[in-house]
């Protein structure tokens, strides 16, 4: 029987008896639901992962999408067949309102079934990942007719959804966008421009693919304050629902990208005219809120994905560690370093010091990284339905300090694991024929999938430190603090360990506030990749000091589990941050001093 791709013991113990997502049950938005429900979605969700996501996993990596002779873009089959039940589930739509078809399941529990999709299959679970997060951004800033003409269709499944941002010649930089959107009498627009990287971006999966396109409107502003944000379907929605006539998108090519073979990523050409009916020019497209907050509007979308994309990193990870685990156990080569006969039967992988060490590594960077994602889920929550104004408030001031961590740090760190994976397997490993190799290659998009690690390092030190005055800083320093607290006061190795993270904590406000104290923004932010990955693995430290304290005194396997991990993180891990803030403190200015003709 093939490994796990997940953990069901582990989310269980990280949703119940470490968040207690079951009291969210006492809010009136989840009032209907229960343990019972939660835990018959992670069921259904494990099975249809299981059966339905992941056989065809290495099938869809090997014969990736083409474009047909009729110019249709063809995928296996096993692709829809999935995608139609996930639908049919009610899946899609399980975290939004009842009125709009959905199940008003918390975000935390939605994130933990998602997971085992993500871990499952990476390419196939992407078409409901950037569905939902394309139905969330309609029904949140859509206009009652837009909400009601797309976001329905969208949780049956029956649309899907992308978000096209990227151009050719302009890559994360939107300010450099030139797709531009002319409006009409009748109160639409016509979109011209080129858009790539689109995953998702044309398929047969769907009656219709719902893109929404960054675009500018001539005549507005400059750079990204002149960014306006349209619904662009692929086939025309009559006021009555039914679809009409063929939207001038085209599909230009499809991009054969390293891993992630099983979605579509494209380059689409909106109003060349290859499907303009005489008399019209440009894509049709519908403005969605206000002209020229596009980009904000996005970013409603973008940082729902960026959670989302640490979560598809920490699925892949934690996918490579289980099956590495099993191999190291079961996979005999070696003996005891004390035993010199030749003749002594080999021992498992797992017996050897150095494996052990690998697959801790492992260990401690997937449940991490999932805490983390799951925490972050949980303000989303909290953010939504506290009964508290304050507290939602603080709840999104926290959610937006973390989320650049949240995107980045899975996403080096479960690579990372995916690595040791490998290693484990040795030779094996690097072959096809076992997971770890595709799992490897699925999670190298997730350093650059929705912001790179360097605009990641920007936004955390470049904008959300010095928000509000520091204050998002502040709150971070003061949650992590009442965390020491706890640490503190149980005593023995959590005591310790609450000792090395408030000290880490410390060097974070002193490390933030030498390289702002410079009055040089240029310098301040030359290394805030660095900035980045220390804080990162703070932030880390402190879900494994969470866990820890979770995991009390009881007893068992599962437990001495979590304890060592936690060790490993505190003995290995947090150490590293102490270089990485000596670094940042020395002002270096060795990447703002090197010559592009030095290299």
């Amino acid at each position: 029987m093939p490994a796990p791709v997940l953990s069901r013991r582990d989310l269980d113990f990280l949703l119940y008896e470490w968040l207690d997502v079951e009291s969210l049950t006492a809010r009136g938005r989840f009032a209907e639901h229960s343990r019972e429900t939660f835990d018959a979605v992670l069921d259904l969700s494990a099975d249809m992962a299981t059966k339905h996501f992941a056989p065809h996993n290495k099938k869809a990596d090997a014969q990736e999408p083409r474009i047909g002779d009729d110019g249709r873009v063809e995928i296996i089959p096993e692709v829809k067949a999935a995608l139609d039940l996930f639908a049919k589930a009610g899946l899609i739509g399980s975290s939004f309102d009842e009125e709009l078809g959905g199940m008003q399941l918390p975000v935390t529990v939605l994130r933990a079934a998602m997971a085992w999709f993500q871990a499952a299959n990476a390419g196939t679970s992407s078409y409901p990942f950037l569905t939902v997060g394309n139905a969330n951004l309609i029904a949140t800033h859509g206009s009652e007719e837009q909400i009601a003409t797309y976001v329905p269709s969208l949780l049956e499944g029956r649309f899907f959804g992308t978000m096209c941002l990227s151009e050719p010649q302009a890559g994360s930089s939107l300010a450099d966008i030139t797709t531009k959107a002319v409006p009409q009498d009748d109160g639409s627009y016509r979109l011209t421009g080129t858009k790539m990287w689109i995953s998702g971006g044309d398929h047969e999966l769907s009656e219709n693919i719902v893109h929404l396109v960054l675009a500018k409107i001539p005549g507005g502003p400059a750079g990204v304050k002149g960014i306006s944000l349209f619904i662009v379907p692929k086939i025309l929605v009559g006021a009555d629902g039914q679809l009409g006539e063929r939207n001038d998108v085209a599909l230009v090519g499809l991009n054969h990208k390293m891993g992630n073979r099983g979605t579509t990523n494209t380059l689409l050409n909106f109003g060349d005219g290859t499907f303009t009916p005489a008399g019209r020019a440009g894509a049709v497209g519908y403005l969605l809120g206000e002209p020229h907050k596009g980009l904000s509007y996005m970013f409603h979308m973008m940082n729902e994905a960026r959670i989302g994309v640490g979560f598809l990193a920490t699925s892949l990870g934690y996918a490579g560690y289980l099956q590495s685990l099993e191999y190291a156990r079961t996979r005999t080569q070696g003996r005891p370093l004390g035993d010199k006969d030749p003749s002594s039967p080999p021992v498992p992988l797992i017996e050897h010091a150095d494996v052990r060490r690998m697959l801790l590594a492992q260990k401690a960077y997937v449940e991490g990284a999932l805490a983390l994602g799951l925490y972050c889920s949980q303000l989303v929550d909290e953010q939504q339905t506290a009964e508290d104004e304050d507290a939602r408030a603080r709840a999104g001031l926290l959610l937006d300090m973390l989320t650049p961590v949240a995107k980045s740090w899975p996403s080096q760190w479960c690579l990372e694991a995916n690595s040791l994976a490998i290693q484990v397997h040795g030779g094996y490993g690097y072959t096809r024929e076992f997971d770890v190799e595709q799992y490897y290659r699925d999670n190298r998009l997730n350093p650059i999938h929705e912001g790179t690690h360097g605009i990641q390092g920007l936004d955390l030190l470049g904008r959300k430190v010095v928000m509000q005055g520091g204050a998002g800083l502040a709150l971070l320093g003061e949650t992590i603090g009442r965390t020491v607290a706890r640490g503190t006061q149980a005593g023995g190795d959590a005591a310790r360990y609450a000792e090395q993270l408030q000290a880490a904590v410390t060097r974070v406000g002193a490390t933030t506030a030498r390289l702002w104290g410079t009055g040089d923004p240029e310098l301040a932010l030359a290394n805030s990749s660095v900035y980045l990955e220390a804080v990162g693995h703070v932030v880390v430290a402190w879900m494994w000091l969470e866990q820890l304290l979770a995991a009390g005194t009881r007893e068992g396997d599962f437990y001495d589990g979590k304890r060592a991990a936690a060790r490993y993180f505190f003995a290995f891990e947090l150490p590293k941050t102490g270089p990485q803030f000596d670094l940042l403190d020395s002002l270096d200015r060795t990447t703002l001093d090197v010559q592009p003709t030095w290299f």
